[in-house]
């Protein structure tokens, strides 16, 4: 099944490249070996629970049901979350600075991420005319994302926003509202922090989408590490990615990985009623669940039902130790929910051993995006 230009499918609107690959594409064959799991995992479901089941445990049975079904997931998420403030529909945008640069301009940016809050970031614009594709790259702060990281040596592979821009991309590097990724400045939302930030990333898009040199149909989104959960949230709960990569977050909820660390107050862990919130670290009988990541425990949720959100739109992991080949029996649950669909290539995973990034998955990430939004 061909998605073409402003087809509406499952209420998502999809950007005019998101079409079954052509023989002659060359992008498509180079991750093409990505979008399949390995023999070994092919078919593997894992304990996950179907997302093709209503919660009343009914069937989802055809492509017709997916709609009331994707709606379902959505409204349990947001529930136990808590709801987002009003979109932004045109957020404004103020620029403090510009500088040309080799092959594309630099502009230093405040774009409204909420009522009466502005996120400081770098927006990078290819030479050309466009209109270009777009990717929103959020991270801790906006300069490592164009090859500017805080600590020499740190975040050699972390300039996903410059790299895209020099293949032309318009990017938006932003960082952590309130500049703390543990004390987020959510300006009064009641919902959890890391719902909070996929709401920034929403109104980041409309900011994106507004611009004349934009193709609003094409803007996507990645991130690594806390800036991959960050990515992974706002695609999956905003329909307004329509492309995403997630740099090893965390793909599932594990317990036994320090640094799949959904638990913790500055994600889903926040309870404000408590009169102080857990302290940092693993999940154990003295520092218990807290918060909305209790309640999805308890419930048997688990982070591919969020995973589904995103059919038919395609999205790749790049996993790191984090998120290793075992990964795909959670995956396989979004691959099934897009065969439903009649779409095929839609769920990729890259892997290599260590967290950080390498320039071999990065590259992937840029093809990846190179063939899905240009």
């Amino acid at each position: 099944m061909v998605l073409a230009r402003g087809v509406v499918f499952a209420s998502l609107v999809v950007c005019s490249s998101l079409s079954l690959a052509e023989p002659h594409d060359d992008a498509w064959s180079k991750i093409a070996p990505y979008f399949a799991p390995p023999a070994e995992f092919a078919g593997k479901l894992g304990d996950y629970r179907s997302p093709l089941k209503f919660e009343d445990g009914s069937e989802v049975r055809d492509a017709k049901d997916w709609p009331r079904r994707r709606a379902e997931i959505l409204a349990k998420w947001h529930g136990l979350m808590g709801p987002w403030p009003a979109l932004i529909e045109k957020p404004k945008v103020e620029v403090s600075g510009e500088e040309s640069r080799d092959g594309y301009t630099e502009y230093a940016v405040k774009v409204e991420v909420a009522p009466g809050q502005m996120l400081a970031g770098i927006l990078l614009v290819p030479a050309g005319k466009g209109p270009f594709p777009a990717v929103l790259v959020p991270f801790y702060e906006p300069g490592t994302s164009v090859g500017r990281p805080p600590v020499a040596g740190k975040g050699k592979f972390g300039d996903y926003g410059l790299q895209l821009a020099k293949r032309g991309f318009v990017t938006l590097s932003i960082g952590s509202p309130g500049g703390s990724a543990w004390k987020p400045d959510r300006a009064g939302a009641v919902c959890q922090p890391l719902s909070y930030l996929a709401y920034i990333a929403a109104n980041c898009a409309n900011a994106l989408a507004n611009r004349s040199d934009v193709d609003a149909k094409c803007i996507g989104v990645v991130g690594h590490s806390y800036g991959g959960k960050w990515a992974m949230f706002a695609s999956c709960l905003s329909e307004k990615f329509a492309a995403a990569a997630w740099s090893d977050p965390g793909i599932v909820f594990d317990e036994a990985r320090s640094n799949v660390n959904y638990w913790e107050p500055w994600y889903l862990g926040l309870d404000p009623s408590l009169p102080a919130q857990r302290k940092p670290g693993l999940v154990t009988a003295d520092n218990p669940r807290t918060g909305a990541y209790k309640a999805m425990v308890e419930r048997g949720m688990d982070l591919h039902e969020l995973h589904a959100l995103m059919a038919p739109r395609p999205f790749l992991v790049s996993g790191g130790s984090e998120d290793g080949p075992a990964r795909w029996a959670a995956l396989n649950h979004a691959i099934a929910v897009n065969g439903l669909l009649g779409i095929e290539g839609r769920v990729g995973m890259t892997n290599r051993k260590e967290h950080t990034q390498n320039a071999e998955a990065n590259e992937a990430v840029y093809t990846f995006f190179e063939h899905f939004l240009k």
